[in-house]
């Protein structure tokens, strides 16, 4: 590893180089980030998840550009022109934009109009020109009449294509550009003639104009797919003739014939090739800038869906609900096992209220059921209200649950492998109740850009969005820990240091000899070494071992730690757990070595406390106004109680029980300026809001969590 790569990531983030260079270390040597977040504070001095994913992604962004380097120093070598200062500049710089500029005028170029001009022979008169000392321009450039060059005009034309390029390719004129572009330059957007009808939702940037560094993410997103679908026109730009000022004053240094070709210059090589250049440099930033922001509130949000409490280990009615094709009904035994499916027709056009009640009862009394989950898509208003009005034998409780991305489930190709005699209604249903019980256990096995948490997904940079929400996923997963006797392939794929190889080893390895009695035994799975036991152990546990430390988040190379604590207090390990007052008595700094300090010692401690512990809150009912059942039924000036749906830079979308979700913008979120929405709300968080407006030609809902404001 180059040493300077710990130095520029220290720089950037503000982090001490031995930091920098240990975690370093330990992701070169197969380490993941859930495991270096976990068990090694003490090399990284306590680093999270993600600055340990942003080392990460600096370090392979280094290493793009050390090999990028290597390409550009062989390409000049090649051409003879490597010079022993040009080699060192090349080195030393690890800004990609400025090893491009300094590369520029080496690059090998297509048939360009200054290529051509030299293969005619006029940069000698280029040269000429640059120097500024001529007084008759037409008298030299006649001395550069040849066959391929007509007349006077010809040789003058060629000889400004050659210092257009000239001017293009030099670094500090590129750079004057991009001060201006980054001060001053407007991102302006234009609805395309005649496309007025089809682009309607693009109605906000039909004639738009602001500067691009004010812009938001959501704005520029929102343009740059209005663009990409052929409604927009969409470009950015400075001021013109300020620009060209700037360039004229470093290039044009006198008063003479050869100083008017090169303002000529000047001008034709800033609108046809600098700022070209400059503007889809730009367009590059803003869309990489706006995507990075969509990116990171996509998976904020999808760790808080993910995260969501969990009803834990009951018994599940999961209902997909439905009109004219039924609900599908779904009974799940506490391990989330289909005992049993059936469908009812309580609303029209069968209305059938009478009988499907019966079925119900009859059902949540046979499968002993203790909730019910029904899904929040159509029909679910309805389907609540059919559910709350039975008489049940025993208390029930009933949940309304995203059902986002659900259709996606049922039609992949794992449900097909989980549910092969079943079809896709059927699936649904049980995904629904799944959701309820554990939605991290479902929600692993959909794709996370259908899970419905988000905005401009389809927009962003695939490669990194799905790089972002897989470690996402990776670090919820690792951070509530499974079960390992029971945690489905898709799930133990998250755990640090297994994916699908050894996942489906795990799954085959548990069927033929049955339960798991101890981490150690994980040794035994085919093709499962000691580095991925190292990384994989401390995050699967075994409710039922013999030892009670493998239901902890207690790494097995801490285990002799919690052993002698409990050795120097005469009692056995058990005891320790299950008696506070002996844990009370442990002093960590005793137990401080070499391998382990007081960062681990007390997550120890913390972990004996609560040992398996599920860090995620307990599931709460929820329940809407039950007069609000359409967008009609609404009014200005009530308040509703409403569950966030989705959370975005200018604001969150909740639930109030309708098709529609309504919109909390982010000026009305609260009474003091919030820059950041997640400040205030959280996925799946239960709110009271005050409707604002109704838009019922555009099924508009404007909310406020702020519910002094005067409608």
């Amino acid at each position: 590893m180059n040493p300077i790569f710990a130095q520029i990531i220290s720089q950037a983030l503000s982090i001490s180089e031995r930091r920098i260079a240990r975690t370093l270390e330990l992701l070169n040597e197969g380490a993941t980030i859930p495991f270096i977040s976990r068990y090694r504070k003490e090399a990284t001095g306590g680093l999270d998840e993600v600055i340990i994913a942003e080392i990460s992604k600096q370090y392979n962004k280094l290493q793009e550009i050390s090999k990028r380097k290597e390409t550009i120093i062989n390409s000049i070598e090649e051409q003879g022109k490597l010079t022993p200062e040009l080699k060192s500049r090349i080195e030393n710089s690890w800004d990609s934009t400025e090893l491009e500029d300094i590369y520029l005028p080496y690059k090998p170029k297509r048939q360009t109009r200054a290529e051509i001009a030299r293969k005619k022979g006029l940069e000698p008169l280029a040269k000429i020109i640059m120097a500024q000392n001529e007084r008759d321009m037409y008298r030299r450039a006649a001395q550069f009449i040849t066959e391929e060059v007509e007349n006077e005009e010809s040789a003058l034309q060629g000889a400004r294509d050659i210092i257009a390029e000239w001017i293009n390719e030099n670094e500090a004129a590129r750079n004057s550009i991009r001060n201006i572009f980054q001060r001053e330059a407007l991102i302006t957007s234009k609805v395309i003639k005649g496309k007025e009808e089809e682009a309607a939702k693009y109605r906000n940037y039909f004639d738009f104009s602001e500067l691009l560094s004010k812009s938001t993410s959501h704005r520029i997103l929102a343009m740059r797919r209005g663009e990409a679908e052929g409604f927009l026109r969409v470009n950015i730009s400075p001021d013109d003739e300020h620009s060209v000022e700037s360039l004229n004053r470093r290039f044009v240094k006198g008063n003479n014939e050869a100083s008017e070709q090169v303002e000529i210059a000047v001008k034709d090589g800033y609108k046809r090739l600098l700022k070209p250049a400059i503007e889809t440099e730009f367009a590059a930033l803003s869309k990489e800038k706006a995507d990075n922001q969509a990116i990171k509130v996509f998976a904020e949000n999808l760790r808080q869906l993910l995260l969501a409490p969990p009803l834990g280990q009951k018994r599940v009615l999961g209902v997909d609900p439905g009109y004219r094709t039924g609900c599908k009904l779904a009974c799940l035994d506490s391990q989330g096992n289909l005992l049993h499916n059936e469908t009812i027709y309580p609303h029209p056009p069968q209305n059938e209220w009478v009988k499907a009640g019966q079925k119900v009862i009859s059902i949540i009394n046979s499968y002993k059921i203790e909730a019910i989950a029904i899904g929040n898509g159509t029909a679910s208003r309805e389907t609540e209200h059919f559910f709350t009005n039975l008489r049940y034998n025993s208390p029930i409780q009933i949940f309304v649950v995203s059902e986002d991305g659900a259709s996606v489930y049922s039609a992949s190709k794992i449900a097909r492998e989980e549910f092969p005699d079943y079809d896709i209604t059927v699936r649904g249903a049980v995904s629904i109740g799944r959701r309820l019980m554990d939605p991290l256990a479902e929600l692993v096995k959909i794709d996370a850009k259908s899970i419905g948490v988000g905005q401009y997904q389809h927009d962003v940079n695939q490669t990194e969005l799905k790089s972002s929400l897989d470690q996402t996923v990776e670090n919820c997963v690792n951070q509530v820990g499974v079960n390992l006797n029971t945690a489905s392939k898709h799930l133990l794929t998250y755990i640090s240091g297994l994916g699908p190889s050894l996942a489906q080893n795990i799954v085959n390895y548990r069927a033929e000899k049955g339960a798991f009695k101890s981490r150690k035994d994980l040794l035994k799975v085919p093709r499962l070494g000691e580095k991925a036991f190292e990384q994989a152990a401390g995050f699967l546990r075994i409710p039922d071992a013999n030892n009670p430390l493998d239901n902890s988040a207690v790494h097995p190379e801490s285990y002799y730690i919690v052993e002698t604590m409990a050795k120097d207090l005469n009692c056995t390990v058990e005891n320790l757990i299950k008696q506070k007052e002996l844990r009370n008595q442990i002093d960590p700094e005793k137990y401080v070595n070499e391998k382990t300090g007081m960062p681990t010692l007390l997550d120890i401690l913390k972990e004996l406390d609560k040992p398996g512990r599920d860090p995620r809150e307990n599931v709460k009912v929820f329940e809407f106004d039950p007069n609000i059942r359409e967008i009609t039924d609404l009014r200005e000036g009530q308040i509703l109680p409403g569950i966030i749906s989705n959370i975005t830079n200018f604001g969150c979308f909740v639930d109030i029980g309708i098709k529609e979700k309504g919109l909390v913008h982010i000026s009305n979120m609260a009474d003091r300026y919030v820059s950041d929405p997640t400040e205030i709300v959280s996925i799946h968080q239960h709110v009271q809001v005050k409707v604002l407006s109704i838009d019922l030609e555009r099924k508009r809902i404007q909310l406020s969590l702020r519910q002094d404001l005067k409608v």
